[in-house]
């Protein structure tokens, strides 16, 4: 495949079809390095060269009803991880002090729940506020599910981006959680973006799925409009179903970083978790197609 013709066709407003995301996604390893400079000029166009730095806050540890197969704080994980409980305003508000002085542009709170008790939500807003009068940055939560009402209470509180993840495709998706749905996380997502909020949206790469599914998730992230994209490489973590799992090649894991380029060229698009143990010593290549990493 012409690599150079799929980026000018992007760079003149033609998102990669399906069939060529297939096709990134089965390439060559002799495709690698043409494929990388191809989506790299889509990428230094819409974002030149510069990298954006998002620094995560847990916020709460583990204790979460829900069965992520994928996910240390899971229900069903036996991980040995580190357990709290919602860490206080000051807390929060001073690990965004630490974000900024550290230069990043975004700081995310991060809980692992099914969803904010009110309680949760109150010290949220409060510290979005206090970090807000404070501190040059922007804000991101990551907080699970949303009830009605609370995209309203965290977009009047200063929240800039909610992220929830779909995580892989719809056709997938049964086989990586069951508490909730891929649906559930659809209307969360919406929900967000009709208070206001812009929506940070990815998934996790090799979980057992296939390429197709790869593919399906990226279009359902074009048709969502979500305008940051954080794609995660499954670090199998002890004492999860997942566990077992084989690490994806760093080769693959690039081609995953480039066809979501290609599909979301406008987007924000994130190395994110598990980057350095599987792309290794291939790390820096991912910012070619990728303009951000999380820290």
């Amino acid at each position: 495949m012409d690599w150079d013709a799929l980026s000018e066709r992007v760079l003149a407003g033609v998102p990669a079809t399906r069939e060529e995301a297939l096709a990134v996604l089965g390439s060559g390893e002799d495709d690698l390095l043409p494929l990388l400079q191809a989506a790299f000029r889509v990428r230094s166009h819409y974002w030149g060269r510069g990298v954006r730095i998002h620094v995560l806050r847990n916020a709460k540890s583990g204790i979460c009803s829900e069965n992520c197969s994928f996910c240390s704080q899971a229900s069903s994980a036996y991980s040995g991880i580190d357990h709290y409980k919602m860490q206080s305003v000051e807390e929060l508000v001073e690990g965004a002090r630490q974000a900024h002085a550290r230069k990043a542009v975004k700081y995310c709170m991060v809980t692992a729940t099914r969803g904010p008790s009110a309680p949760q939500l109150e010290v949220i807003c409060e510290a979005v506020k206090r970090i807000k009068a404070e501190i040059p940055i922007q804000i991101c939560t990551s907080l699970g599910l949303l009830l009605d009402g609370q995209a309203e209470q965290l977009a009047a509180a200063g929240v800039d981006r909610f992220n929830h993840n779909l995580e892989t495709s719809e056709r997938f998706y049964p086989e990586v959680c069951q508490t909730h749905t891929y649906q559930d996380r659809m209307k969360t997502l919406q929900a967000a973006k009709a208070a206001g909020m812009e929506t940070c949206c990815g998934g996790i790469m090799g979980m057992g799925e296939t390429n197709e599914d790869r593919v399906a998730l990226a279009f359902a992230l074009a048709a969502l409009g979500s305008e940051s994209i954080p794609v995660n490489f499954l670090d199998p973590r002890p004492g999860t179903p997942l566990e077992k799992v084989a690490r994806m090649s760093p080769s693959d894991a690039l081609r995953c970083l480039a066809m979501f380029r290609f599909v979301n060229p406008k987007s924000e698009v994130r190395a994110a978790g598990g980057r350095e143990v599987v792309l290794r010593h291939l790390q820096p290549l991912a910012l070619y197609p990728a303009n951000s990493i999380f820290s």
